[in-house]
């Protein structure tokens, strides 16, 4: 089972093209005597992009929609920070430790969760990122609650190698992500999210194929997260648990160009370098950040990666 050419946003080379272009640049911004806190800035921005990448492999190609993909990053940041907060591994084992809780959680959610049809599967991932943000606020005396759990051990001090450890973290994604959905495993991922019911009479397990990429997202999800604990020395709801940090994930992959992995990865970047560039606008930032995301969403259905397709066209 195949889906038609004309049917799929991110064909052709231009998606690798820019992709080349983006990273290239992305390479040579410390060499380009950018500060510290630019650097910090585009290193959130692309641990944003590999959350933004990994929800684009659920919603944009199995068509699940997914509203708690908190849920996953949280498992993997707090599974990180609490063997670490207690001495129990080196940061390299914490981290896997967190992509691989993460999987586990994910097919613990998704395998009953998957029985649901319409919104309802998106509801349940909501309603286990609220219960996941309760669950660590009940036991605060592990956790430390809202006010987080600090990390006492670091991978580097160097701003400009955690930069390159996030730069790398969104390539790697990217990479498997695009050679997973260009697979025939993600011709039939994408024809389910399109029209269940056609695959489900051509034989095609829909449960398989949607729990396997919810376990690929999941790994991401939580490596990323274990990463980023380790570069921000705390993990706490606000940031790794929040409803709110779900949806701006989601802002980002649909401003970037859903379905297509490396446009909610350019969305990811440019959502945290937009807040941040905002920022002293104060309470009027996060209005300033939302209103720009609506003016692409209504202008540019596509996303900032479909405008330049609406570019190439034009010329």
């Amino acid at each position: 089972m195949t889906v038609p050419r004309s049917d799929r946003s991110d064909t052709g080379p231009w998606p690798y093209i820019v992709a080349a272009i983006v990273v290239c640049l992305l390479a040579a911004v410390p060499f380009l005597g950018v500060n510290a806190y630019l650097l910090s800035i585009l290193t959130l921005g692309l641990f944003f992009a590999v959350f933004a990448m990994c929800w684009d492999l659920l919603f944009g190609y199995a068509g699940e929609p997914n509203f708690g993909a908190t849920f996953l990053i949280g498992t993997g940041a707090y599974t990180a920070a609490l063997l670490s907060s207690n001495g129990l591994a080196s940061p390299a084992v914490c981290i896997v430790a967190g992509a691989i809780a993460a999987v586990v959680a994910g097919v613990l959610l998704a395998l009953p969760a998957l029985r649901l049809r319409g919104p309802y599967f998106g509801l349940v991932t909501l309603v286990a990122t609220l219960i996941l943000r309760q669950v660590i606020i009940l036991f605060s005396d592990y956790t430390g609650g809202e006010i987080g759990i600090a990390v006492p051990d670091i991978i580097t001090i160097s701003s400009t190698l955690n930069f390159y450890i996030a730069l790398g973290a969104a390539v790697l994604t990217a990479l498997v992500l695009r050679l997973l959905v260009n697979s025939p495993f993600g011709l039939v991922l994408e024809a389910i999210g399109q029209d269940p019911l056609n695959a489900r009479v051509l034989g095609f397990e829909i449960t398989k194929y949607k729990v396997s990429a919810f376990c690929v997202s999941a790994f991401f999800s939580g490596l990323a997260g274990a990463l980023m604990v380790f570069y921000l020395g705390t993990a706490s709801t606000n940031v790794f648990v929040d409803a709110s940090v779900g949806v701006q994930v989601i802002i980002a992959a649909i401003v970037g160009g859903r379905r297509t992995i490396v446009g909610p990865a350019i969305g990811g970047v440019f959502l945290i370098a937009a807040a941040q560039y905002l920022h002293p606008l104060g309470s009027l930032s996060e209005m300033g950040v939302a209103v720009v995301a609506l003016v692409i969403l209504l202008f540019l259905p596509g996303g900032l990666l479909g405008a330049t397709r609406l570019f190439r066209k034009a010329r």
